[in-house]
């Protein structure tokens, strides 16, 4: 059974899904994305979005867009911790790469800056440009099972308009159908870890709170009120949604005990209380509860079905990472699906699918529970258990205000246990530096991911042309002497081959194995005209001799590296048996 309606089938609409589908008709394959919703997400949930995920929308020319729809970092960046927004503060963290310190790391590392993009405004941006670049989107489309055979997926659905079933056959399916995924569970994809460690509710709200945050304008207020760190994500949340009058509140509840029911005036009480203003104006409009989880795929795909997003990966939302991770999953998936599809790659290729991303679910599920769980040390120096009432909250702060020996103990002990926050609220290295081993990869025997000076590489970013990394960013200057990144000048879809004036030699032999392999394969030449390293940036950075050259994957990772120069029959001889190794094309 070889006919197809078309080459991939997309479950969920989420970020995963809606990249997925945006990345695949953007490489013009066949693609259909179908949800049982009747739009996109209808509640704000995932928001910060940073700079790796920027790139990518960068990538897909659609970076405008999303600055059009995101709030800018000057408005997100003072993550305070409070007894309630109207009440005492416990202390600031600069956040997200805004801090004096840190803003600079954070400008050097991308040409894209973090921003606060709720999925309520990211996904339709995704959604509408997937079908305007010819995927077909299916709304109210229910999927309910799927058959696999050597040739082809053949999924079922239900129409949840007409009430009818009907099937389509693809090449491939990909299930982006979030934390409760049918695809995954049905794919028998291994799920390691814990799932419904605590509890945690959703509330969104609107109430103009400029008074209270406008001066310390920021997307998180961590609010600590009696027995916030028995449930959900640690504290109370009051996270910001659109400045400053969207809200969505963050509240946890034993998830040992039945769940609790919540109507508009249990909602308006837990918000006017997590606030500080009794009299507030509130208006409610949505509540929800959800589950902590720390659980992950060992393994993404199963024949021809591959899971991304949620469905792989579940956890609290500490750190941000989970529309960045997902976002990066169909990144790294979508090429490799688009390059088999065209009969560009071996099936091979797909295996690395897994392999570069299981480790990096693993990696940020990891993270973010421990994220959650660093809380602990705050309550600690503040004397707070699970019987602390709003008296011994204001006392144990006092404690830690008093002009005495004591009290400079606890502030000292208090600044150590808020600053250890860094590692979520300002973890570079977690949110730019995921590294890739795989088929796809050609190690080259140098290492790029020890610490440089001892720095932390979870709070630090490493660039580095390591085989395996991302290629680092840095600036050119590009025609009509306007900057460009060195991340604009490849991806794409396409395949790159980056070298210096002295590299002629690559440029003949990417001629060579593009006509060989039969592969769009671009030639970056770094000094040249629209190329030029006026900065000298590139050449600290490149970690290669000007005549050396990167072979760069169409997702700006480094594929394979050579130092130094070679003859023109050298480079030829080695630049194709680097991508026949990768493609799967021995």
């Amino acid at each position: 059974m070889s006919e197809y309606d078309t080459d991939v089938i997309v479950v969920g609409s989420g970020p995963a899904g809606g990249t997925a589908a945006l990345l695949l008709a953007t490489y013009g394959v066949r693609t259909v994305l179908a949800t049982k919703y009747g739009w996109t997400a209808n509640t704000p949930r995932a928001h910060i979005t940073n700079q790796r995920a920027m790139e990518v929308l960068r990538d897909l020319g659609i970076e405008e867009q999303a600055l059009t729809q995101g709030t800018p970092p000057e408005l997100m960046g003072d993550t305070v911790l409070c007894t309630s927004l109207a009440g005492n503060e416990i202390g600031r963290i600069a956040s997200w790469g805004t801090g004096d310190r840190s803003a600079t790391e954070y400008g050097a590392a991308s040409p894209c800056h973090m921003i606060d993009l709720p999925q309520t405004y990211l996904e339709p941006i995704l959604a509408t440009n997937a079908a305007e670049r010819g995927a077909k989107l299916r709304l109210d489309t229910e999927f309910l099972d799927f058959t696999q055979d050597a040739d082809g997926v053949t999924a079922r659905f239900l129409d949840r308009v007409r009430g009818d079933e009907f099937t389509l056959r693809a090449r491939y399916l990909v299930g982006a159908d979030g934390a409760r995924s049918r695809v995954a569970e049905q794919a028998g994809l291994p799920i390691a870890g814990e799932t419904g460690k605590a509890g945690s509710m959703n509330i969104t709200f609107t109430a103009d709170l400029g008074k209270y945050v406008a001066h310390r304008p920021s997307v998180l207020y961590w609010v600590m009120r009696p027995g916030a760190h028995l449930g959900g994500i640690g504290m109370g949340l009051v996270r910001m949604v659109r400045p400053w009058n969207k809200w969505l509140l963050v509240w946890g509840y034993d998830i040992a005990q039945a769940p609790p029911e919540v109507d508009a005036e249990e909602a308006t009480r837990i918000v006017r209380d997590l606030i500080g203003d009794p009299e507030l104006e509130v208006e409610i409009t949505s509540t929800s509860l959800w589950t902590v989880n720390h659980s992950y795929a060992t393994q993404y795909s199963s024949g021809r079905v591959f899971c991304a997003g949620d469905a792989v990966h579940r956890h609290p939302p500490s750190n941000g990472l989970g529309s960045n991770t997902s976002i990066q999953d169909s990144y790294n998936l979508a090429w490799k699906l688009a390059m088999v599809v065209r009969g560009e790659a071996g099936e091979d290729l797909l295996e690395t699918y897994s392999a570069e991303r299981a480790p990096v679910g693993k990696q940020i599920v990891d993270r973010a529970n421990l994220s959650r769980d660093q809380f602990g040390p705050i309550f600690e120096t503040l004397g707070i258990t699970g019987d602390t009432d709003a008296d011994a909250i204001a006392a144990g702060l006092a404690a830690c205000e008093a002009p005495t020996e004591d009290g400079a103990r606890k502030r000292r002990q208090l600044e150590k246990a808020i600053e250890l926050k860094h590692y979520e609220f300002n973890a570079h290295g977690v949110e730019l530096d995921q590294r890739y081993a795989s088929t796809a990869v050609i190690p080259d025997g140098s290492s790029g991911t020890a610490p440089v000076s001892g720095r932390d590489p979870e709070l630090f970013h490493q660039a580095t042309t390591t085989p395996g990394a991302k290629i680092p960013h840095v600036w050119l200057v590009g025609s009509h002497g306007r900057r460009v990144s060195t991340l604009d000048l490849v991806g794409a879809g396409r395949w790159s081959v980056v070298t210096g004036l002295s590299g002629e030699s690559w440029r003949m032999a990417a001629e060579k194995a593009a006509a060989e392999l039969g592969l769009d394969l671009r030639v970056v030449t770094v000094g040249a005209e629209g190329a030029r390293d006026s900065y000298g940036d590139w050449t600290r950075a490149s970690e290669i001799d000007e005549a050396g050259a990167l072979l760069v994957r169409p997702d700006g990772y480094v594929a394979w590296r050579q130092s130094t120069g070679a003859t023109e029959p050298e480079a030829t001889t080695a630049l194709l048996a680097a991508l026949k190794t990768v493609l799967s094309r021995a």
